[in-house]
């Protein structure tokens, strides 16, 4: 009898200290960042069309503490290539091939072939001079999609 009377105490006392280790769950964590300010720039919004290959998702030109960045979205995705950039071309729709240097400005190699992504837009640059967003090969000089930029 007195063991199962111990065992009892001993099963209470360990939920009593489980549950004294938890932190309500109402209670507010005061560490945490507060989210960076993201305000959308004369820009807009972007959904990539299929150029020499097919490309899908959204860009999205954001301005964080004065600076532009190109947004990718989570569903961006194109094939796989040589030398990818991504680019901004002066136009709402670049060449599938042949692209002239006055038309475009490279922005920075393509770093992944899919999801979420972010480019820094260089300062000097006046996004209104730019109509689209392209992931361009360098290399054979092939548009593999392209996104135009809605003005807003």
């Amino acid at each position: 009898m007195k063991f199962k009377h111990l065992a009892i105490l001993s099963m209470i006392t360990v939920i009593s200290i489980g549950c004294a280790n938890q932190e309500p769950s109402n209670q507010t964590n005061t560490q945490t960042k507060p989210p960076a300010t993201v305000a959308s720039s004369g820009s807009g919004v972007g959904v990539f069309k299929a150029g020499e290959h097919p490309t899908q998702g959204k860009v999205k030109v954001v301005t964080e503490q004065g600076k532009s960045y190109l947004e990718f979205d989570q569903n961006f995705k194109t094939d796989k290539g040589p030398d990818l950039y991504v680019i901004l071309y002066r136009s709402d729709a670049p060449p599938q091939s042949g692209i002239k240097e006055k038309d475009y400005l490279s922005i920075a190699p393509l770093q992944k072939i899919s999801g979420t992504q972010r480019y820094a837009v260089p300062e000097k640059v006046k996004l209104g001079e730019f109509k689209s967003v392209a992931i361009w090969c360098r290399k054979f000089n092939a548009t593999f999609g392209y996104a135009p930029l809605a003005s807003s």
